[in-house]
């Protein structure tokens, strides 16, 4: 007796699909792939100012990491300034305070011209939290070269709103040239 091939279905098509793109990208080990797959997951960050390909990259690592609890993979984009041991402890403060508001929608307000290090000022709608971060060009690697400044071992200062930011973004910009 002849057996019949029966057609897949659609959803053993798709399980199929997603394990061998989930499996590539686990293998192949490129950073694009992590990185649009890391885009494609969370949500977008809204940008005021003007910041370089690589100050931007590395802000939205900073949120997403922070939105996914991942106080190792914040840890691993520390600028070389300090030790494992400081940004350790200054990952796992961000991610204690600003998780929730990670989760939500993000404002990046970035301020400097950007070529080899730019403040960031992060405002978290749903939290209603303001962040500074700091970046700079490092040699240690990273989006682009680009790494954040983790040595708030103190929660307090961790958590703590820069005092010069104002309450909303875009207060602090010069005027659009006409």
């Amino acid at each position: 007796m002849a057996r019949r091939w029966a057609a897949p279905t659609a959803a053993a098509l798709a399980a199929a699909v997603l394990a061998s793109g989930t499996t590539a990208w686990w293998l192949s080990g490129d950073d694009e792939l992590r990185y649009a797959d890391a885009y494609a997951a969370h949500e977008p960050l809204r940008v005021v100012g003007y910041p370089s390909t690589g100050s931007l990259r590395l802000t939205q690592q900073v949120v997403w990491r922070l939105a996914d609890g991942s106080r190792d993979g914040l840890a691993a984009l520390a600028t070389s300034d300090g030790s494992a041991a400081e940004a350790g402890t200054t990952a796992a403060n961000w991610v204690r305070s600003f998780q929730q508001g990670a989760q939500g929608p993000v404002t990046a307000e970035f301020h400097g011209e950007g070529s080899v290090r730019q403040s960031v000022v992060l405002y978290f709608e749903r939290s209603r939290q303001v962040k500074q971060l700091k970046l700079r060009l490092d040699g240690n690697g990273g989006a682009d070269g680009w790494r954040v400044l983790l040595r708030e071992t103190d929660p307090q200062e961790a958590a703590a709103p820069p005092t010069w930011a104002p309450a909303t973004p875009g207060g602090t910009l010069p005027p659009a040239v006409p």
